[in-house]
């Protein structure tokens, strides 16, 4: 673990920082500090948002100091199943709110710590990628995936957090992860070799290239956007690098405002931050595979921006 991600107190949010100063530093608060970042992680990797993933840290803390501490065995683990359960709720409330979503939905883009990139199995687990493929997955799928394969819980554990006995647990953990494989990117490469592949599609938006974009992206590339209904954007997915390096190189720059773009670290990857007139557009994060750009993903939607402008610790 980074020594970034051993100080959680840097990024505890309003809601319990108003405690952490209005009460004294008992137990319950201090085991929360300790395991807010993995707990918050968790959250984000069920539900896709960040904004969810406070409000169920909000909901976890406040059952979290109503608890008799003495009867916990195991602290982490006791958070990871409160946590667990409250995901599991809003993930259901979600559903909901994505089928009348305007346009693809994406998850909300982090801005995170180089040093995550370092971590390949937590930052595989953050991409965007991952992150689409585990939308594919049921509620509770999604639920045992990430706490098997990214936190390595215990069966038992499991169970106790999503209220399944261990058989069923293990039979729902391999069929999610046999769903997973059939879908996750494969031959990524190294971080450098996908920071190569963004500075190139970089340079090709940029200038308009038609022919550098075709060079960069894969043949089934897929290109996704998300205005929320809000801004702009692709109302359903565009397949292909022609029409894809056509759109970028037609529509990308000509417009009546002064455009730029940062490489950054987004969701463990690296990523690209648009600014128009100096204040933050958008996102694109990409998907590399053995050079090639495979998949892009705009988010332009306000609403999931916000978590763009710091960086957000995640840890497992």
């Amino acid at each position: 673990m980074s020594e970034r991600s051993k100080q959680p107190t840097d990024t505890v949010e309003p809601f319990a920082r108003d405690c952490y100063v209005d009460c004294a530093m008992d137990s319950a608060t201090e085991a929360f500090i300790v395991h807010r970042n993995l707990l918050f992680t968790a959250a984000y990797e069920m539900l896709g948002s960040a904004a969810d993933a406070e409000d169920v840290l909000q909901e976890t803390w406040l059952r979290w100091v109503g608890v008799d501490l003495d009867t916990v065995l195991d602290q982490r683990a006791f958070l990871v199943r409160i946590t667990t359960r409250q995901a599991l709720k809003r993930l259901r409330t979600l559903g909901r709110r994505k089928e009348s979503y305007v346009g693809p939905w994406l998850p909300e883009p982090l801005l995170t710590a180089p040093d995550v990139a370092e971590d390949v199995e937590l930052a595989d687990s953050v991409s965007m990628a991952m992150l689409l493929v585990l939308e594919t997955l049921t509620p509770t799928e999604r639920a045992v995936f990430v706490l098997r394969e990214v936190f390595e819980l215990d069966y038992d554990e499991i169970a106790q957090a999503v209220d399944k006995t261990q058989a069923a647990v293990r039979q729902i953990a391999h069929r999610a992860r046999a769903h997973v494989a059939a879908r996750r990117p494969r031959g990524t490469g190294s971080p450098a070799e996908h920071r190569a592949a963004l500075q190139a599609f970089q340079r090709a938006v940029e200038t308009g290239d038609l022919q550098s974009l075709l060079d960069i992206l894969a043949p089934d590339v897929v290109a996704l956007s998300d205005g929320g209904g809000v801004k702009h954007a692709l109302l359903r997915p565009m397949v292909g690098a022609d029409k894809v390096a056509r759109l970028l190189a037609a529509r990308w720059w000509k417009r009546n405002a002064e455009r730029s773009t940062e490489l950054v670290q987004i969701n463990g990857g690296p990523g690209l931050l648009v600014r128009v007139d100096g204040e933050i557009d958008g996102v694109v994060a990409v998907r590399v595979e053995n050079g090639y750009v495979t998949g892009a993903y705009h988010v332009r939607n306000p609403e999931k921006l916000s978590r763009v402008e710091r960086e957000t610790v995640v840890s497992r």
